[in-house]
């Protein structure tokens, strides 16, 4: 007898339709699975064994193939047990099969009968609202751990069985689950405190360098620090969150689905509402950073995504991990190519960098000698390529405090006051944009600054000096236009100034004091 339902495969963000279909005859007792399956697909079959008999069902002793079409998409992970389970029980009139086609269906099966969460629900019901039937005979059945993910988005009926026993007694009709309802206002209401509490009023001195994040926050930028210990680098980066505005709901959505497939999020509260900041160790592997592996995961680049990749002492990571950051600092997404598959994931963020201007951190230091040979110097500054350091938009020196710096009392600016700022200039570009691709300033494409950064006469004329003399790429003239944007907007002024470009080009200055 044949039996099918109705499951998902999940490659890279993208959810895929899956047919499991189970044909049990006659024949020596075997199960054999086809349809590109990995190995924890195969392992399937002796988890379903022992949880079709613990759960006080009949497992058939025939020939029972297994089909997961269609077949040449590979089918990887352990969320096909529940619906190999489900399609057997029907095979054998276990189950009437007419309550399992309107149904998809996915899970872990523990062997005494349970449903284990698996990976990746968010961006599955995302991928099957858009392309299945969401009438309210079709729901998708999930484990029950998994239950307020998969309910997140409007417009899927979602049941959350947390056994195969309950699984079966809700498609035989003889206990029906009710569906997962959410409450909204509490789960969508706002964020949590940005960046852990961390306020950019516990910052002492460091102006320049403080306007400097606020820029970069007000555009999206990417922002390079550099000092000698102890100036306060890490503590500036730390803060960058507490200035982003709040998340949009599709933002919120966005973030959460990348850790769904990483399999990173709380069961508890699964929905992600406030920026992400990543700070890998400068041992981290380029596959960790990028994302990779045997089958392709998330790295940090797709994780820190709508928030800020923190990459500190960047001249001590290797340097295949910085340069794999080119494309994703480029082009705001990260394409990880394997032979099984090529998968793109999300790599919108603000990255910050920030490194010493010596291997002994006191080149330049008014107080203390540094003690490196110029040969030495050189060496350390040129782990960072000019490449890379051209996809930077702002360069900032983070000196040394003085004394009366570190025992003044005052407060300075708090984050909140400065994230009103940033998140004016934000709608700013918002209302700018419309439907235009570009979402802030750092992200506009060449067509988009031919037609939303006028620059007044004297503007030009500053900014055709400073290519000159500079000695600058195309790239660094079109990100010194972008900041100068941000600037303005800050500002609030629709023309591109002199005074913006003149504090724009004083942001890429600091890549030819050293590397010239």
């Amino acid at each position: 007898m044949l039996a099918t339902v109705h499951s998902c495969a999940l490659v890279g963000m993208q959810g895929h339709p899956v047919r499991v279909e189970v044909d049990v005859a006659n024949g020596l007792p075997c199960v054999e699975i086809v349809g590109l399956p990995d190995v924890s697909v195969r392992e399937a079959r002796d988890r379903v064994r022992a949880a079709i008999r613990n759960s006080g069902l009949e497992f058939p002793l025939k020939r029972i193939t297994i089909n997961l079409s269609p077949g040449d998409l590979k089918k990887e992970g352990t969320g096909f047990d529940l619906p190999i389970a489900l399609g057997i029980l029907a095979a054998t009139g276990q189950l009437p099969e007419s309550g399992l086609p309107p149904h998809i269906v996915v899970g872990e099966l523990s062997l005494d009968g349970s449903i284990r969460p698996i990976p990746g629900i968010l961006p599955m019901a995302a991928s099957l609202r858009s392309t299945r039937d969401t009438s309210p005979d079709c729901c998708f059945m999930v484990p029950e751990a998994n239950a307020t993910e998969a309910a997140l988005l409007d417009g899927i009926n979602v049941v959350a069985p947390a056994s195969l026993q309950e699984a079966v007694e809700h498609i035989n009709g003889s206990r029906k689950l009710q569906s997962v309802q959410l409450d909204r206002q509490s789960l969508f209401g706002g964020s949590g405190p940005p960046s852990g509490g961390n306020d950019f009023s516990e910052v002492k001195g460091q102006e320049a360098a403080r306007r400097a994040m606020e820029v970069a926050a007000a555009g999206g930028h990417n922002i390079l620090l550099i000092g000698p210990p102890g100036s306060g680098k890490t503590m500036l980066a730390r803060r960058l969150p507490s200035i982003l505005p709040e998340m949009t709901f599709a933002e919120k959505i966005s973030l959460t689905q990348i850790y769904s497939v990483a399999g990173l999020l709380s069961r508890k509260n699964p929905l992600i509402t406030n920026r992400p900041f990543r700070s890998p160790h400068h041992s981290a592997s380029a596959a960790s950073i990028i994302g990779g592996g045997r089958v392709p995961r998330p790295g940090e680049v797709s994780l820190a995504t709508h928030g800020a990749l923190f990459l500190d002492e960047m001249p001590e990571y290797h340097r295949d991990v910085l340069e794999s950051l080119r494309q994703p600092l480029e082009d705001n997404v990260v394409t990880v190519s394997r032979v099984s598959a090529a998968i793109t994931y999300p790599a919108d963020f603000i990255f910050i960098g920030s490194m010493n201007p010596c291997p002994c951190g006191y080149f330049g230091d008014p107080l203390k000698e540094c003690t490196c040979t110029p040969f030495q110097i050189q060496r350390y500054l040129h782990r960072i390529s000019g490449p890379l350091l051209d996809r930077i938009d702002i360069h900032i020196e983070v000196p040394r405090l003085k004394y009366e710096e570190i025992e003044s009392r005052s407060p300075g600016e708090t984050s909140e006051s400065i994230r009103r700022r940033v998140t004016a200039a934000r709608d700013l570009q918002r209302q700018r944009f419309g439907k235009e691709p570009a979402a802030a300033n750092a992200r506009m494409m060449p067509v988009e600054i031919r037609m939303f950064c006028p620059l007044s006469r004297e503007a030009q004329s500053l900014m055709r000096s400073a290519y000159r003399e500079l000695r600058l790429s195309a790239r660094a003239h079109d990100r010194i236009i972008k900041v100068a944007r941000s600037i303005a907007d800050l500002a609030g002024s629709e023309t591109i100034e002199a005074a913006h470009i003149a504090e724009a080009i004083q942001y890429r200055t600091l890549d030819r004091r050293f590397w010239g």
